[in-house]
Formats: C-alpha cells, structure tokens, sequence
C-alpha cells in the first residue's frame, strides 16, 4: 500500500480503525507522506535525501480520562493493538478537568493545495532546479549555500461521532545565501509554494547574487530612529509574533499583548493603522491550506484585524465553552493585505532610509508589549534621495510589531514569502516604517 492514500482508502482505514474501539470517545488522525530534499554549500552539493513516513494517532476517552497511542503499521493485528493501547492508557490517566469531547460532522470549504507538478519531482528535477542555482554563482565567483525541499502528502481524521475530514497537499520551499569571496558581502532569498512550476530557481538566485555583490564593504552608520523599508521576509518574521498570540485564553488572563487591566482584552480597540487588514482563507489560491483544524474544526475565511481594529481572537473548545462564545482555531495561513507599490516605487519615494533583506534571531524582550529584538542580515542598505546609496553593517533592532504598524507609511504588494523563524508561508507586502529603532551596530553579514 503506498503512503499516500486516497480520500476512500484513508476513509476505509479509519472506519476500521473505530471498528476495533471500546471506549466512550474515540478520534483517529491518519498521515502519510513522501518528502525530498537537496542541499548545497561552498559551491557544490552536500547532502540529497528522501523520507516516506505514514502515521496513525489514536485517542481514546472514558469519561475525562484520555489516553493516546501512536504507530506507523496498518495491518489488522496492528491497528487494533494500538487501539487497545491507547484504551490501557485512557484508563491510567487523571481525569482532564478541561476536558471537551469530540466534535460531530463538520462542514468544510473546499481547498486545492495539491499540484502534480510538485507530486512528480524527482531527484533528477531536484538537481536540474539546484544546478541553475549553482552555475550562476559559480559564474560570478560568488559562494552559495542552499536547500530545496518538497513534500506530498495527505491528513485524515475520523471520530465515533461521525466526522471525517480530509485533505492533500504538497509543497517545494527554496532558501539560498550567497557570500562574496571576502566574506564580507551577503545575500539571501527564500521562496516557497504548492505548485512547483511556479519556482524559479534562477531568477530567486539572481536576486541572492544582487544582494551579495551589493552589500560587500559595508559602511558602519549610527543606531537610531530611521525609516525603514522591510522587504516581506523580514516583515513576516515581527508580524508572526501578533498571528501567533491573537488568543483568548492568555489575553483574558492577562499574559499578553491583547490584555487589558482588570481581565478585560482589547477585542474591537483600533490598536493599528487603518491600512492594516489580517485575515485568513484556507481557500486562497496564492496560499492553499487545510480547511480545517487539528482537532477537525473547520477554519473559515475570517478576519483578525480589519483596518486596525482587532476583530476576532482564537479561542480553544474549552475557552470559548467557558465564555459562552464560538470557538475559532488558530488559523493554517495567514494574510496582510497590502498596497500597489512595488519595492522598487517605495524605495524611489524614500528621501532618507534604510532597506532590510532580512531579520534574524528574533527574540521576546517583553510580551505583554511584544516588544521583540533580533538583527539584520543578508543585506542592508541606507536609501537616499530615493536611491539605494550604499551597504550598512548590521543592527540589532529592539521593536515592537504593534508600534512599527502605528508608524506605516507605506504598504506594497504582498507576496508569499517564508519565514526565516519558523518555516511557514505567509502573504506578506513590503512596508515601508518611520521612527523603526536600530540599537547597535552588529558583526553579522
């Protein structure tokens, strides 16, 4: 049987699964996928690898008690062992005082996230992609180090309550880092998509080798209040922070940047520029995601902040029976809209500013402000008179995603970039930010 299932086959197998159960509640989650990777560094591949893995997730409850057993064999004897497995656990378990059971039949939208184009890449694709990336930089004598990797695959999940849901994906990600050959010039480029056609390798290197060339002999520049241009890259890896803790639960209780005093948060509040609209949409075509949730939700077309004004927060099952509200999952993308100007506009209306490539090492300085700090790299640049003038040494920056969207000039056109923090793709603009702080200068290139 191959790993990757049909919507019947993955549908058979879990109804068989739930044949063997004994317990009150049970949920099975199902996964297979086939994955393949290239990686490249100083100008010549390293490492190319594939891996096939399939998984079953079995829960059983008793009441508030649950127990959870996992394994990768799916013949009878195994499937029932895990179920039983995962009962003997159930048993032995303290009972959950959070506990919600499972949800019945839900009602998903429709989402394509899976492309031929990228289910059929082959090693030998995998190489040719890799190969146009290498002789461009062999030919400018610059040093690359790069990894593409793709995945097919599928998620399925059935419980006792009748739910089913469904859903196949496939994804290429590319990240490249070009160095001049004194070390002192640096670029970088990250693209990921569903659809492998949609790659290209050669032009996301040029744009690496632009960055590299352009940045060798860097001029140091005092730290400070400056105008800043972030490319997406970098602005996706501050805003990740406000998708990741837009919940309820720690703003009721008072632990993050949504909190207000006195156990109340700040849903409704405008807490950014009018320009800035957050949503999610599993359906959207640059940005194809599961239609529902780890715990089988559907995720729905929603926005989080809607011209600067807060909107929704997730709430867990629990959390939203405990306030008498609907239950909204974290989200599987997400989306800042955006403006018409591309970077290149934005950099020509810029009397005085600073272009970023990218931003790294991001880390919490204070939560309840989301004050965050990190550094540049790969590629920072000071704009003058509407020109980019010369390459500066890196900073650490100590900001805040909330005050840098209170401080927007201009938005551009968003596009889907991955971010250097946590892997994820994102439809993100450029944005170009006043008064955004700069601490000190950096040894990082």
């Amino acid at each position: 049987m191959s790993v990757i299932l049909s919507e019947a086959e993955a549908k058979a197998l879990l109804q068989k699964v739930l044949r063997f159960s004994k317990a009150d509640e049970c949920e099975a989650n199902l996964s297979g996928g086939e994955r393949g990777n290239i990686r490249y560094a100083r100008n010549a591949v390293s490492t190319s690898g594939s891996l096939i893995n399939q998984n079953l997730v079995v829960q059983s409850s008793f009441g508030k008690k649950s127990g959870t057993a996992t394994i990768d064999e799916f013949d009878d004897a195994s499937l029932e062992k895990v179920v039983r497995r995962s009962e003997e656990l159930a048993r032995l378990a303290p009972e959950n005082p959070e506990f919600v059971g499972v949800l019945g039949p839900q009602q998903y939208l429709k989402s394509n996230g899976f492309f031929q184009s990228t289910a059929n890449i082959t090693p030998a694709a995998r190489a040719e992609a890799v190969a146009k990336s290498l002789q461009l930089v062999r030919d400018q004598k610059l040093t690359a180090a790069g990894y593409l990797q793709d995945q097919k695959g599928y998620s399925a999940m059935m419980n006792s309550k009748g739910l089913f849901a469904f859903y196949p994906g496939t994804s290429v990600n590319f990240s490249l880092t070009v160095r001049t050959e004194d070390g002192t010039g640096s670029g970088y480029v990250a693209k990921g998509f569903n659809d492998f056609s949609k790659l290209d390798t050669a032009s996301a290197t040029r744009t690496a080798i632009g960055k590299a060339a352009g940045s060798s002999g860097a001029k140091a520049i005092e730290p400070g209040k400056y105008t800043v241009i972030l490319e997406p890259t970098a602005a996706a890896v501050l805003l990740e922070n406000i998708f990741f803790n837009m919940e309820a639960r720690s703003a009721d209780e008072g632990r993050s940047f949504m909190s207000k005093p006195g156990g109340k948060t700040r849903m409704g509040e405008k807490m950014m520029d009018e320009r800035v609209t957050l949503y999610s949409d599993p359906t959207h075509p640059d940005l194809p995601v599961s239609p529902w949730s780890g715990d089988g939700r559907a995720q729905e077309k929603i926005n989080w902040v809607e011209k600067g004004v807060v909107k929704n927060l997730t709430f867990s099952r629990y959390w939203a029976q405990k306030k008498g509200v609907k239950a909204v999952p974290q989200p599987n993308n997400v989306i800042m809209a955006g403006g018409t100007a591309s970077l290149e506009d934005m950099i020509k209306n810029t009397q005085r500013g600073i272009l970023v490539t990218k931003l790294w090492y991001i880390r919490s300085v204070d939560p309840q402000t989301l004050l965050l700090t990190g550094l540049t790299r790969d590629g920072t640049f000071y704009i003058e008179n509407g020109k980019i003038k010369h390459p500066v040494k890196n900073f650490r920056f100590n900001e805040s995603p909330i005050i840098m969207l209170n401080n927007l000039e201009a938005l551009g056109k968003p596009e889907r970039v991955v971010s250097t923090e946590s892997n994820i793709n994102y439809l993100i603009p450029p944005m170009k930010i006043r008064d955004f702080t700069f601490t000190s200068l950096s040894d990082a290139v």
